[in-house]
């Protein structure tokens, strides 16, 4: 069988060909890559994600161009292809979409944050950014990018650009860095609805639970409110000091998140990991309300707040769930897959480079993220290992 015959399977069977399989990257480009309306477009596309696998160290795309062609000029057609040429970001990324749900992916969508640091102030959305596991300051784009996983490994499917106002209210910027009219600034709340509703649209999936980590957005409640308008329940890392009401009229008035949680004695729960590993953990928890916007406001459903505590007791990261019903391991289990998101993402740093596009420009930020996620994509869930071969290149080019 063949990699064509194998995706024009149904689903079910496709997967189960797909998943750890060979299949042809002029395929997989082809498929991804279809919404591109000219040829020399899609052949531009094969080409950087070609380069962007086999080239070692920094995908700058003169070293791109140099690992896939010795003509000189196709550096000058990359930069053209990934910055000026006109073709969507989005019905690319809906496609790739399409193609991870087609291998039934596990149901939680995972949200990841990208830190890119920029020298200088031209690059489309750099800004000053306080970056929290870090501790410093940077001059940065920053992006929000959602995460599918399908076979055990969670691929990238949908990103979004965060332009604070010095970008969305300065017109002689926006010509610049050529950002739509239908941009505007958006809170990184406001963003995760964004992606939110974007996975919905492409999916029609509405089982699916939300991860994400916002315990620095001064915005979470509008979030939480958000996603439970939309009835999709969620785990989402919160400020220590959201206010909470504990359930049961364990307190008179509402508390901090943190200071509520922490007083509780830690439960055992047997937390899965990614790759099928599982071990013990040891939780903090109780189940609490959001409180209302006036006295006579109803609690609301209820919410499980917890979070793990070492040895030490030294806390880790504060999570809340709509999965008041569930079992602590199994909201346990979700809060920790968000680690190997960071994981992909850091390897996507390093391996894909996430980190390396030249360019300055909002339509080329957003293709060169399309491009960098189908070549994750594709390694992750193939196992692309070939080497580069001048003599392929140039007989594609």
């Amino acid at each position: 069988m063949n990699a064509t015959q194998a995706h024009n399977l149904p689903p079910s069977r496709g997967a189960a060909y797909a998943i750890g399989s060979e299949l042809s990257l002029d395929h997989f480009s082809n498929t991804i890559f279809k919404s591109l309306r000219r040829t020399d477009q899609r052949r531009w596309a094969h080409t950087y994600l070609k380069g962007l696998l086999v080239t070692p160290g920094k995908k700058s795309v003169r070293r791109l161009a140099t690992a896939v062609s010795r003509d000189p000029s196709v550096v000058q057609s990359l930069r053209q292809f990934v910055s000026l040429s006109p073709w969507s970001f989005d019905e690319v990324m809906e496609e790739l979409t399409h193609w991870v749900a087609g291998r039934h992916p596990e149901p939680v969508w995972s949200i990841g944050r990208v830190v890119l640091p920029k020298r200088g102030n031209r690059s489309v959305g750099v800004h000053r950014y306080f970056d929290l596991p870090s501790g410093r300051t940077l001059n940065c784009q920053l992006g929000l990018g959602s995460f599918l996983s399908a076979g055990g490994a969670q691929v990238p499917v949908d990103w979004c650009l965060y332009l604070s106002t010095a970008w969305t209210q300065d017109p002689e910027r926006r010509r610049e860095a050529r950002i739509p009219d239908s941009e505007e600034y958006r809170p990184l709340w406001a963003h995760t609805l964004r992606l939110v509703d974007r996975l919905s649209a492409r999916t029609n999936s509405m089982s699916s639970v939300v991860l994400v980590d916002m315990s620095d957005e001064p915005g979470v409640r509008h979030l939480l409110h958000g996603l439970l308008k939309r009835r999709r329940d969620f785990v989402v890392a919160v400020p220590p000091h959201l206010a909470v009401l504990p359930a049961g009229g364990g307190a008179p008035a509402p508390v901090s998140a943190r200071a509520w949680v922490s007083a509780q004695s830690p439960e055992t729960a047997l937390v899965h990991l990614p790759g099928k590993q599982q071990r013990t953990a040891h939780l903090q928890t109780s189940l609490v309300h959001l409180p209302g916007g006036s006295q006579s406001s109803s609690p609301g459903p209820p919410y499980r707040l917890f979070t793990e505590v070492d040895s030490a007791r030294a806390p880790g990261p504060l999570w809340l769930t709509s999965l008041a019903h569930h079992t602590l391991a199994e909201a346990g289990s979700i809060a920790a897959s968000h680690a190997g998101t960071m994981t992909v993402i850091g390897s996507m740093e390093r391996d894909f480079g996430l980190l390396d596009f030249e360019g300055r420009s909002f339509p080329g930020w957003y293709h060169h993220m399309a491009l960098v996620s189908a070549a994750y994509t594709y390694r992750r869930l193939y196992g692309f290992t070939a080497e580069p071969s001048r003599n392929t290149a140039q007989r594609m080019l």
